[in-house]
C-alpha cells in the first residue's frame, strides 16, 4: 500500500503536473532521444513520488502475484481487442497504432528492460501512488480514479496518439480501481509490467 507521507498543497499538485506535461512533451518532440528523456521524465516523477508517499504492502505475495498476472492479462485483451475491432471496421484504421509503435516502441533489450524495470514502476508510483491518493483529499475515491486516470492520458495527447490517449485512460481505471481495492503498490506494478510483456514481447499488435 502507498500512503501519503507529506501532504502537497494544491499549487504545488498543479506545477507538479505542469512539470510532467512539459517533460513529456519535450520527450514526444524528438524520437531519437524517447528513451533517454522519457527514462529521466520517470526518474523525476518517480523521486516526487517517493518524497510525497510512505510505501507499503499489505497482501500476501502469492495473492498479487496472482492478481498480477490475471489482470495484466485483462488489460492484454482489452487493448488487444480494440485493436482487432479497428481492423475490422472499415471506416476506421490502425495506421496510427502502426505509426506510434514504429516511432517509440522498444526495439532493444535495454528498452525493454527500461520499460518493464523503470519506467511502468515510476508511472504507477507518480500516477496512482501520489497523483490519485493526493486528488483523494479533495474528491472521493471514484472521482480521483477517473481524474487520475485522465490526468495520466492526456501525457500521451504530445505523441499524437488519439487511440493510445483512450487506451491509457482504460487501463489508468482499471489499475486505479484495483489499487483502491487491494491497496497494494506492488500488486498494480506487477499488473502494469504483464500488460507489456503480453503488448510488446509475446503477442504484439504491430
Amino acid at each position: 500500500m502507498l500512503l501519503l507521507n507529506k501532504q502537497i498543497p494544491l499549487l504545488g499538485l498543479i506545477i507538479t503536473l505542469l512539470l510532467a506535461y512539459t517533460f513529456t512533451w519535450i520527450t514526444f518532440s524528438n524520437e531519437k532521444v524517447f528513451w533517454y528523456f522519457y527514462t529521466f521524465t520517470v526518474l523525476f516523477l518517480m523521486s516526487i513520488a517517493f518524497f510525497y508517499a510512505k510505501i507499503d504492502d499489505k497482501i500476501k505475495t502469492i495473492e498479487y502475484l496472482l492478481y498480477g498476472l490475471g489482470f495484466g492479462f485483462l488489460m492484454y485483451v482489452i487493448i488487444a481487442g480494440g485493436y482487432k475491432l479497428l481492423e475490422w471496421t472499415p471506416f476506421l484504421s490502425t495506421t496510427s497504432v502502426k505509426q506510434f509503435f514504429s516511432s517509440f516502441a522498444p526495439t532493444s533489450i535495454w528498452h525493454y528492460l527500461l520499460l518493464l524495470f523503470i519506467i511502468a514502476p515510476g508511472e504507477e508510483l507518480f500516477w496512482r501512488g501520489y497523483i490519485q491518493q493526493q486528488l483523494k483529499r479533495w474528491m472521493s475515491p471514484t472521482i480521483a480514479i477517473v481524474l487520475s486516470a485522465a490526468l495520466f492520458s492526456f501525457s500521451l495527447i504530445f505523441s499524437g496518439f488519439w487511440l493510445g490517449v483512450l487506451g491509457a485512460f482504460i487501463s489508468g481505471i482499471i489499475l486505479g480501481l484495483l489499487y483502491e481495492w487491494k491497496k497494494s503498490m506492488p500488486l498494480i506494478i506487477l499488473t502494469h509490467i504483464v500488460m507489456l510483456v503480453f503488448l510488446f514481447l509475446l503477442f504484439p499488435l504491430a
